[in-house]
């Protein structure tokens, strides 16, 4: 991914899936509506996209059979109907799927909620899943970068931000990092972005809480933005508000930069 643009990646929710009791029993409308979402997102201008289980809460720290057979199928079918790059995120942090998910459908990148460390969750205790993700990736080797959280959202976490960072890129082995808010679509403490921006040897990317009104004052301290809650209504991706968005931020790529 050419992160020397500022990329805008946007989120395919997907609605609940088999192995959640949330599930409805009608895969082909889940599909269909992913498909249509991923196609409104690249009509758009973005520049990439997630495939996520959002709709899938409460999550299992690993996701259940069911659900991986699921999100591949989608997977693949978005990664076809689509030129732009795709990624996966299978939720609560099941990274060992998610590379699993993308080889199988030619994605391009992951995300991972707690690749290193410990996080008190929503869901539980997770542990980091480096080691396991690490041994998958020298098992299929392939170009599929892997972006990972760092003091991840809905999440408390007792260790430093900067120490954890860097554990996370120079031990876990991510190629770029993400930082948030503290709940979905709340916006990232500017102040922990100028950090992870200053001492990160990757691309930093913010994970939450973009809009158009406050993309300018992210702009200089991050290398990308992944967007989801703004750009949605009804859970689906709305043409008009992803096409705002993403006139904010050629606005931006145009304007020269200012210390």
């Amino acid at each position: 991914m050419d992160f020397s643009k500022k990329p805008l990646i946007g989120m395919v929710h997907l609605e609940p899936l088999p192995g959640s009791y949330r599930y409805g029993g009608d895969l082909e409308t889940v599909l269909e509506n992913a498909l249509k979402d991923a196609r409104t997102l690249e009509e758009a201008g973005f520049d990439a996209l997630i495939v996520e289980n959002f709709g899938d809460a409460p999550y299992p720290s690993k996701a259940e059979p069911p659900t991986v057979a699921a999100m591949a199928v989608i997977a693949r079918a978005i990664a076809e109907e689509v030129s732009i790059p795709v990624g996966v995120n299978v939720l609560r942090n099941d990274a060992v799927a998610a590379y699993s998910i993308a080889y199988a459908a030619r994605a391009d990148f992951i995300r991972v909620n707690v690749l290193s460390g410990v996080a008190f969750t929503d869901q539980g205790i997770i542990e980091g899943v480096a080691w396991e993700l690490a041994r998958l990736r020298k098992l299929l080797p392939s170009k599929i970068a892997v972006f990972a959280d760092v003091h991840v959202k809905h999440a408390v976490h007792f260790g430093d931000f900067a120490s954890a960072l860097l554990d996370t890129v120079e031990r876990g082995g991510a190629d770029a990092i993400i930082v948030t808010g503290r709940r979905t679509g709340e916006p990232v403490d500017v102040g922990r972005l100028r950090l992870a921006k200053r001492i990160s040897p990757v691309p930093v990317l913010v994970g939450s809480g973009v809009t158009p009104d406050n993309l300018g004052k992210l702009w200089r301290h991050a290398d990308g933005f992944i967007v989801g809650t703004w750009i949605k209504e009804g859970g689906r991706v709305r043409a008009e508000k992803a096409r705002r968005l993403l006139e904010a931020t050629k606005r931006l790529r145009a304007t020269p930069w200012r210390a």
